[in-house]
């Protein structure tokens, strides 16, 4: 999507000067109020260390900026589970942990084990980081597709599904209890 911005200058005559500028363009530029930021971008602290920027905070597959996508939510088992460890777990955030500065969290888990936390909880912040700003895995390491990258926006989104909660007939893949939760 194009956006016109026009500038005008004031002298002995009147000048337009027009061009036009790609609305993309201003994900994660500085801005101090709301009309520095075109729709639909807004005026937000939300990168860490980086003040005031323009952010868009709809997702695409996302119906009223941030609910889920229609149709069903992955889980955990079937789709969450081998992205994470394709992507997340060879020395970051698996048993070995030496690539990553974080030690409180590993992502081969789906639940808290002792005081380290599992994918489960981690999963707003797998959407921020994997899905919203695709700071993670960072540059240099294999990376998810756009669509694997959407599946684990919509697990986190969509209430973080373990495995199969037997509603196409199967039977939970727990045996028959909530998952834990």
């Amino acid at each position: 999507m194009k956006r016109a911005v026009f500038s005008v200058c004031v002298s002995a005559t009147v000048v337009v000067v027009g061009c036009v500028v790609s609305v993309s363009d201003f994900a994660g530029k500085s801005c101090e109020i709301a009309e520095d930021c075109p729709d639909p971008y807004v005026c937000v602290a939300a990168r860490p260390g980086a003040g005031r920027t323009c952010e868009a905070l709809g997702l695409p597959g996302t119906t009223d900026g941030g609910g889920p996508a229609p149709g069903p939510v992955p889980t955990w088992c079937a789709d969450v589970q081998p992205l994470l460890t394709n992507y997340c777990l060879a020395s970051c955030h698996g048993a070995v942990q030496t690539g990553s500065g974080r030690t409180d969290f590993r992502l081969d888990n789906y639940e808290t084990v002792g005081s380290i936390k599992g994918a489960r909880e981690m999963a707003s912040r797998l959407e921020v980081r994997v899905v919203r700003f695709k700071d993670m895995p960072p540059q240099g390491n294999p990376a998810p597709s756009a669509e694997e990258r959407e599946l684990i926006g919509q697990w986190a989104l969509g209430g973080t599904p373990l495995c199969n909660d037997g509603a196409d007939g199967g039977t939970p893949a727990d045996g028959g209890t909530d998952g834990g939760r």
